[in-house]
């Protein structure tokens, strides 16, 4: 035993020492590539010259270089290779497992604990604010589609028309009868349940490609109806003017009125940033109400059955499990949930257009899905932390941030072809059933 725990450390110093080395290599390229950031115009340009400047980014420099290092030691951690340490097969199996049940209980904890205090690090400026929201609303999309794709198994490229539902009923219902973020709400996420079903109900029959098809279809036609249904969705020209949710009441404003605004109340200075905060506190409180919501629900009959029906079908109903209303139940709920997200993008944007629900984005969703691992909630953490971010981090190249979308999707399915997390604890295992008899 000890010296299988000395084995395990050896291994472990190395993947650290060879992670800091790759990550001291990667400095002197990241320092001139994210050290600085080139400003063009200024008073040179209005007086006729074209003034430049250059404004010191070293906090990407120190991002690049320890992503470099969490990525090195990663990829050497999961390389299913004996000899990148010289030690048997079965150390390097131990290692892994080693770190996984050391390590692996911490993730989860500090990925929260980031995620609550990232309004307040010192670094966290108003673009990585709307990074951390936008990154927030498709980890809630992931998770809502998790529950279609991960647990029911039903292959879904139509997800952003539930998306594009609860936008669209936010809308529509908050201009048309004057009600809030909290009364709209649950109305979106109805509407968006209720078009789950009414997807659901053509495709029991079908799997695999030919209901990944249909979904597809049902996808495009929604949107094509708020294209075309000018007098309904205001076509092309999209809803503009959505409110914008208050804090108990409290507006985040800085007119004068007789309305008690949010800096008022509290005493302190205006801050456009304020509505900002309040915004991701908002979006994470819903992702956090969707994984809560998904974790509890798994464990019930209706999620075991989702299980079952992933598995096998056709055992699942010989066991006397109904097919028609567990694929339903899925649908719906998985729909419920993108209405939700759709609502807060709705209130977050302050106008919506048919040309923000195109495939693309349902693409995307089903991409963190697969890439996480099917099934797992941590897993479609990471991958939407890797894929969205990473492609914002690229916004500024322009025509090359595709290309690295393209390269990080094409890096995953080489070093883990089946997800970042594939190994998940069943949701009732025998275990447990035998601790309890």
């Amino acid at each position: 035993m000890a010296k299988a725990a000395s084995s395990r450390q050896r291994d472990l110093v190395f993947y650290l020492r060879d992670a800091g080395i790759t990550a001291l290599m990667t400095l002197p390229i990241a320092f001139p590539m994210f050290g600085f950031y080139l400003i063009m115009g200024g008073e040179g340009r209005a007086s006729g010259g074209y003034g430049t400047g250059v404004e010191p980014r070293l906090i990407w420099v120190v991002v690049a270089v320890l992503s470099v290092f969490v990525g090195r030691f990663i990829i050497s951690f999961l390389r299913n290779d004996p000899a990148l340490t010289g030690v048997t097969q079965k150390s390097a199996i131990e290692t892994r497992r080693y770190m996984s049940e050391t390590i692996g209980p911490w993730i989860g904890p500090g990925l929260l604990s980031l995620a609550l205090l990232w309004p307040l690090l010192p670094f966290v400026d108003r673009w990585l604010l709307d990074l951390g929201i936008l990154v927030l609303t498709y980890i809630m999309l992931g998770w809502g589609l998790n529950i279609v794709v991960g647990l029911a198994g039903l292959l879904d490229l139509g997800y952003v028309a539930f998306y594009a539902v609860g936008a669209y009923s936010y809308a529509l219902i908050a201009l048309n009868f004057d009600l809030s973020f909290w009364q709209c709400l649950p109305l979106a996420g109805g509407f968006a349940a209720l078009f789950g079903i009414l997807l659901g109900f053509p495709v029991l029959r079908l799997r695999g490609d030919y209901l990944a098809i249909v979904t597809l279809g049902f996808g495009e036609i929604i949107r094509i109806i708020l294209l075309n249904w000018y007098e309904f969705t205001k076509g092309p020209d999209g809803i503009s003017g959505i409110p914008r949710p208050s804090f108990f009441g409290l507006p985040f404003t800085n007119q004068e009125g007789a309305t008690t605004s949010f800096h008022k109340f509290f005493g302190i200075e205006y801050e456009s940033t304020h509505r900002i905060v309040f915004m991701y506190y908002l979006i994470l409180g819903l992702a956090l109400l969707t994984n809560a919501f998904t974790k509890r629900i798994r464990k019930l009959p209706v999620g075991r059955a989702w299980e079952a029906l992933r598995e096998d079908e056709v055992a699942c109903r010989a066991l006397g499990i109904n097919p028609r209303n567990t694929k339903l139940t899925a649908f719906a709920v998985g729909a419920m949930f993108a209405g939700f997200a759709g609502s807060f993008f709705a209130t977050r944007q302050g106008f919506i257009s048919p040309e923000s629900f195109t495939f693309i984005e349902s693409a995307i969703i089903l991409a963190i899905v697969v890439l996480g691992g099917m099934g797992s909630q941590l897993g479609i953490v990471l991958a939407a932390v890797f894929l969205i971010g990473m492609t914002e981090l690229f916004r500024e190249l322009e025509q090359f941030r595709m290309l690295a979308f393209g390269a990080g999707m094409v890096a995953i399915m080489v070093w883990r072809p089946r997800g970042l997390l594939t190994r998940r604890e069943p949701t009732v295992s025998l275990k447990d059933n035998r601790s309890e008899i």
